[in-house]
C-alpha cells in the first residue's frame, strides 16, 4: 500500500510555470511506479505523465510533451511535474496516483492507489 500526497497547484497566468510535487509513502513506495493525471470540470480523468520506479522510463500524453516534465527523488520518494507554457485548457484538479500500468507511447492507465488531488487553474 501506499499514500500520495500532492502539493503546488494554484493560479497561474497563461504562459507561466508550475511545479507540482507527490509524496509517497508505505513500505515499498519507492518501487512504485509514479504518475499524474488530470480531471477538467465535466470531463473525465485523464492521463498526463508517469515515471518508472529508477526513473529511466517516461511517459507523457501528447498534450503534455514538450511543456511538462516528470521526474522523482527516490531519496524523498516523491515525483515531480513541471509544467511550462501552461495554457487555460490545462486547467484542472491533478492526481497523483500509483503504479501506472500499461504504458505505451502517449497513454498509462491508472493504478489502485490515488492522492487528493491539487487544483490547477491556469487564466487566459
Amino acid at each position: 500500500q501506499v499514500h500520495l500526497v500532492e502539493s503546488g497547484g494554484g493560479l497561474v497566468q497563461a504562459g507561466g510555470s508550475l511545479r507540482l510535487s507527490c509524496a509517497a509513502s508505505g513500505p515499498i513506495a519507492s518501487a512504485y511506479h509514479l504518475g499524474w493525471f488530470r480531471q477538467a470540470p465535466g470531463a473525465e480523468r485523464e492521463f498526463v505523465a508517469a515515471i518508472s520506479w529508477n526513473g529511466n522510463n517516461t511517459y507523457y500524453a501528447d498534450s503534455a510533451k514538450g511543456r511538462f516534465t516528470i521526474s522523482r527523488d527516490n531519496a524523498k520518494i516523491t515525483v515531480y511535474l513541471q509544467m511550462n507554457s501552461l495554457k487555460p485548457e490545462d486547467t484542472a484538479v491533478y492526481y497523483c496516483n500509483a503504479p501506472p500500468n500499461g504504458c505505451s507511447g502517449s497513454v498509462c492507465y491508472s493504478g489502485l492507489y490515488w492522492g487528493q488531488g491539487t487544483q490547477v487553474t491556469v487564466s487566459s
